[in-house]
């Protein structure tokens, strides 16, 4: 789209995020569509990586049928992981640091090799090195949690923080597997892998099809956080999170008081 100034929109995103500080709903007042939107958000991760941080990996947002019927789109969609988002499993994060920080659980990843654009879900094994139960931290940096699809693209798909729990090699099945959420001990959440495009693994496919559009190409070595499970919950402050799924094990974190 001409003439939206990607690297400001950028700025304020990131001045929102660096000061935990709620903005309004920019993709109206500024005209983004999804392509420049996938503009803004790459001009905001370059912030990241200019201050000494590094690519890590890809995650995907919107992963649940329901959840894109609710916005009115058709396809899920993808943004960038950075070495500082991530939480040793176990590990604390401080939720003053964020807007109004959520978990949510998921599936994690390990890429053994680079996969082809379009390369088949069949060849799955050869390109995934191990799989993990893992906990995504997401913060709009939108005032209530609230946007447009635009909006959510520019924001890096509300990325704020991940934690990886043990890595396992891939079992045969990973397309119904019961995930729980835990807070304090209690379960908040319930579900199954099949709400992640019915298969984990087809996150996978979606995310090189969907990031190959913009030039970007999944790196051996790199986490991919397939989506998320269940809905996510509000991080309160000395909360211990722990995400359980089947056959895969746990993650963890905790809120400092």
């Amino acid at each position: 789209m001409i003439g939206v100034d990607t690297t400001g929109v950028a700025a304020r995103l990131g001045a929102a995020a660096d000061t935990a500080t709620a903005i309004p709903q920019l993709a109206a007042e500024v005209g983004l569509d999804v392509p420049t939107a996938y503009g803004v958000q790459a001009a905001l991760v370059q912030r990241r990586l200019d201050r000494g941080e590094r690519l890590v990996g890809l995650k995907m947002g919107l992963t649940s049928r329901a959840k894109m019927a609710q916005v009115g789109v058709d396809e899920v969609i993808w943004g960038r992981l950075t070495d500082a988002m991530r939480v040793p499993d176990g590990g604390s994060v401080d939720p003053a640091a964020y807007i109004h920080p959520r978990v949510e659980p998921e599936v994690a990843f390990l890429l053994d090799r680079l996969p082809e654009p379009g390369e088949p879900v069949g060849d799955f094994a050869t390109a995934v090195r191990a799989v993990a139960p893992a906990i995504e931290l997401i913060d709009s940096r939108y005032a209530d949690f609230r946007f447009s699809l635009p909006d959510v693209i520019a924001d890096n798909t509300s990325a704020a923080a991940f934690a990886i729990g043990p890595w396992s090699p891939v079992p045969a099945g990973l397309d119904n597997l019961g995930v729980l959420l835990e807070v304090d001990g209690r379960v908040v959440q319930v579900g199954s892998t099949a709400a992640i495009l019915g298969d984990p693994r087809r996150a996978l496919d979606e995310g090189i099809r969907l990031a190959g559009r913009h030039g970007v190409r999944l790196e051996s070595g790199w986490v991919f956080l397939a989506g998320a499970a269940t809905a996510a919950v509000p991080l309160r402050p000395g909360a211990h999170v722990r995400a359980v799924v089947e056959k895969l094990g746990t993650a963890s974190l905790r809120a400092s008081s």
